[in-house]
């Protein structure tokens, strides 16, 4: 018999999905409870089952998370960031939503595959489910280096990274992301493959400072997190700081002659991005 920690809170719903299929939930519940046509609650039942049952579903048919991955994911659910702030100057609370989790970290280690990429730049770590499982796609050769703005969670992700054979391919970097970036660039270093899940404020200066040096190889993949931010770019009322800035992100990369680029509905949005 399994024992359910119950000291881990479950993850709020962030995704545009996640956030459709708890209201619909909580409609199904209000409706059942009413002298209504029983056609229409059927037909919201089943329109629950459909937005719910999805990602569960996904997660099933997707190659699982490896040993090491899923520990993260236990360490970083079971850690109280409630407690913890950014050591950055935005001050962000740290949050177990951070994670990437088992589907996009499944996606991004076959776009390393897909790419035969043997160095990755991650902008923007948190606890390094997405450096890992980055990482494990890697050749023992390559090497991803991770940028993260704050001390403790760089400390926490490489304290996991020690438990996996992959993690010596982890180099974290701890310090602003575009200072990072400069030094990388000043040094000539080149990258097959960027993953950007920072802050969304500065999402436009990560992709043209990627775009206007080397940093990016001349067949390399750029790929952004976060991009649906809860659905909020293409909602109507009003946004948050970050929908704001995604809602900018998306409209400066359509305009941009440079690239090509496709927004996946993966999790809270994934967009890839290449150079023309």
């Amino acid at each position: 018999m399994t024992l359910i920690d119950r000291s881990i809170k479950s993850p709020r719903p962030v995704t545009p999905l996640g956030i459709l299929a708890t209201k619909l939930e909580h409609l199904s519940q209000q409706l059942e409870a009413l002298d209504i046509d029983a056609k229409l609650k059927s037909e919201l039942r089943q329109a629950c089952e459909l937005a719910s049952g999805l990602d569960p579903y996904l997660s099933h048919c997707t190659t699982p998370e490896s040993p090491a991955l899923a520990s993260l994911v236990q360490r970083t659910q079971a850690e109280d960031w409630s407690q913890r702030f950014s050591d950055s100057e935005t001050v962000q609370q740290l949050e177990q939503e951070m994670l990437s989790g088992h589907i996009e970290g499944q996606t991004l280690k076959f776009l390393v595959h897909l790419t035969q990429a043997k160095r990755v730049l991650e902008i923007g770590m948190f606890t390094g489910y997405s450096a890992l499982a980055m990482a494990e796609a890697l050749p023992d050769d390559g090497e991803v280096v991770a940028c993260e703005v704050d001390a403790y969670v760089a400390k926490f992700a490489q304290q996991c990274f020690r438990e996996s054979s992959s993690g010596h391919k982890i180099l974290v970097k701890v310090a602003p992301a575009l200072l990072t970036l400069k030094q990388l660039a000043a040094a000539n270093e080149t990258f097959n493959l960027v993953f950007i899940d920072a802050d969304k404020a500065s999402y436009v200066n990560y992709v043209n400072l990627l775009l206007d040096t080397d940093l990016l190889a001349p067949n390399g993949l750029i790929c952004v997190d976060n991009t649906l931010m809860q659905g909020q770019p293409y909602l109507s009322g009003e946004s948050t700081a970050n929908g704001v800035a995604i809602a900018a992100f998306n409209q400066t990369i359509v305009d941009d002659p440079r690239v090509e680029q496709v927004l996946l509905p993966l999790r809270d949005g994934l967009t890839l991005i290449r150079r023309v």
